[in-house]
């Protein structure tokens, strides 16, 4: 009978949504990979003005992903978004190389940000069927991964298109969730 009340009590208070932004410059595959997610099929996409917002559910776990424009005159923008954010992913197109040190600056402006300091960090490498594409290790290296130490970090080679590499990236994000809203929980649990 008390294994029966904990675990409506655990479901009452522990199954929220966990709130994502997929952010990167313009044309790196994030609105690809958030409809990936969704239907799992490639949809036709346009360039993203605002965002899109849609809800995923892996292994009984809500995330509420939101897909934000990437265009530079959105960029100054997206810190409106960060309010509860639990994780953001990181879309990098491995062909990019030009506009690679425009992403860093990015992440890292967004890694100071006091909204986003227990945000973890998912970087997909996208495009990575793309002939002379960037190895996730050079993009790791480029972008000082190794560097981030206030932030839990994961960088995954993937394909927007195929969807390669995106139930990885989700599978870790699922388990931070379980590292982190269990205690969480029993924190809250203990409190009531």
């Amino acid at each position: 009978m008390m294994g029966l009340i904990f675990a409506k009590l655990w479901s009452l208070f522990c199954n929220q949504e966990h709130k994502v932004i997929i952010v990167g410059l313009d044309n790196a595959g994030k609105t690809t990979i958030l409809y990936q997610f969704l239907m799992n099929e490639v949809v036709h996409t346009s360039p993203t003005i605002g965002s899109n917002v849609e809800e995923i559910v892996v292994k009984n776990t809500h995330f509420l992903m939101w897909d934000i424009g990437g265009q530079e005159s959105l960029r100054s923008s997206w810190n409106t978004y960060y309010s509860n954010t639990e994780f953001i992913i990181l879309v990098v197109d491995s062909i990019d190389r030009e506009r690679l040190a425009i992403t860093k600056e990015e992440l890292y402006r967004m890694l100071a940000h006091e909204d986003l300091r227990k945000a973890a960090v998912l970087i997909f490498a996208n495009k990575q069927d793309m002939k002379g594409c960037m190895t996730a290790a050079e993009i790791s290296k480029y972008l000082t991964l190794s560097s981030i130490k206030d932030h839990p970090w994961h960088i995954q080679s993937c394909c927007a298109l195929t969807g390669e590499g995106l139930c990885q990236g989700l599978e870790w994000m699922t388990s931070r969730i379980g590292e982190s809203s269990s205690l969480f929980c029993l924190q809250h649990l203990v409190k009531n």
